[in-house]
């Protein structure tokens, strides 16, 4: 199953590009309620948003972003049918990708 639901509107020259993404983002300070011991960390550290081949956004995260994190941002361009990718990586090293068409 796909970790990113992903949207892209766009409207007067200004496209809209909205991500939920499943993630536990564990801190790695929480402990777990049965036996007591930390859960180990498990976060994104980064997050990629490409457009027709170029990077458009590189947002580099740590342990403080909530689970399952959304994400909404602008850009200026974009064209109905352009098609926009989005990929994030974590620091166990698991990453997924997820594209959407510009409507």
């Amino acid at each position: 199953m796909a970790s990113i639901k992903m949207r892209a509107k766009t409207a007067d020259g200004v496209t809209t590009i909205k991500a939920l993404i499943s993630h536990p983002m564990e801190t790695g300070t929480r402990k777990d309620k049965k036996t007591g011991k930390k859960i180990p960390a498990h976060f994104i550290q980064e997050v990629v948003c490409e457009h027709k081949g170029n990077t458009i956004m590189t947002a580099n995260w740590g342990p403080a972003i909530s689970k399952n994190p959304y994400l909404s941002f602008r850009i200026a361009g974009g064209a109905a049918g352009d098609t926009v990718k989005l990929s994030w990586v974590d620091n166990k090293g698991e990453k997924d990708s997820g594209e959407t068409t510009i409507k």
